[in-house]
């Protein structure tokens, strides 16, 4: 199998289970509705560590661009590979999406919130300030990375890994996940966001993309930059482009400061789907 198949594979793997649990969990007259945001974040910190299982051997196992662009940064990564890896992980997720629309099929006419539909795709604010929310995706993407070269620079048990990285995305999601519903993955959110565009959703509403920036730039700046901290502080090799990323999210710090007050989500679903 290429990297590119393995990461396309992947990837898919990662969005059926994850926006699956979601769907199980919020969509009308599912057996697992209302079973809470535990089940959630459970259920995509497996997702994640199954997708790992299942293709890390052919691809590595990235799953999301900001892990693809954070490996760049730091040389772990060919850069020429980036935009194929990227390319696989935006359909595999779009593909993903579209298997949990047809497994639920039935479920989306008897559900009558648009805003409970869209959930199941892709993220949102719980509060909507531009500038907080897309702090809150760097952060997450930031723990992230570090966590993840961390997590690779120990000795476990053959095979481990890919279930640790499960259990730091179970945490991630009970920590930080409930402001913006922690995307930290752009294939996670854009890709199925782009499949509830496309699909013929009995009742749904818009996509609302005027957010979708955020779960893209935001996990992308968080993801780079904890790369390039685990380079200086954990490894000592400290490049220029550890300034520039760090400059970017002292900016995005000011900026969540100086907001003007947010406002609740109209759709109070992102407090329960991720």
């Amino acid at each position: 199998m290429s990297g590119f198949l393995g990461e396309l594979i992947g990837t898919m793997i990662l969005i059926i289970l994850g926006d699956g649990v979601c769907a199980g969990v919020n969509l009308s007259k599912s057996y697992a509705k209302n079973s809470g945001w535990i089940v959630i974040t459970i259920g995509w910190g497996l997702a994640v560590a199954i997708g790992a299982y299942a293709v890390g051997q052919f691809s590595g196992a990235h799953l999301n661009p900001a892990l693809t662009l954070a490996l760049a940064t730091i040389g772990a990564f060919p850069w020429k590979e980036v935009p194929a890896y990227i390319l696989a992980q935006m359909i595999g997720g779009f593909l993903g999406a579209c298997v949990v629309y047809l497994h639920y099929l039935p479920h989306w006419r008897e559900t009558k919130d648009p805003a409970v539909k869209l959930g199941i795709f892709c993220t949102g604010p719980a509060i909507k300030q531009n500038w907080s929310n897309l702090l809150s995706e760097a952060i997450g993407t930031f723990v992230l990375v570090l966590s993840i070269l961390a997590i690779g620079a120990n000795q476990f048990a053959h095979g481990l890994n890919p279930l640790i990285v499960g259990c730091l995305i179970v945490v991630i999601g009970m920590a930080l996940g409930g402001t913006t519903g922690y995307a930290i993955n752009p294939a996670r959110d854009l890709a199925p966001r782009l499949a509830h565009a496309l699909l013929p959703i009995a009742g749904k509403g818009g996509s609302n993309w005027t957010y979708a920036w955020i779960p893209v730039i935001g996990p992308a700046l968080g993801g780079v930059f904890g790369a390039l901290f685990y380079n200086a502080f954990f490894q000592g090799h400290i490049v220029p482009a550890f300034w520039i990323a760090a400059t970017l999210f002292a900016v995005v710090i000011i900026g969540a400061f100086f907001s003007k007050a947010g406002t609740a989500s109209p759709d109070r679903v992102w407090d329960k789907n991720y």
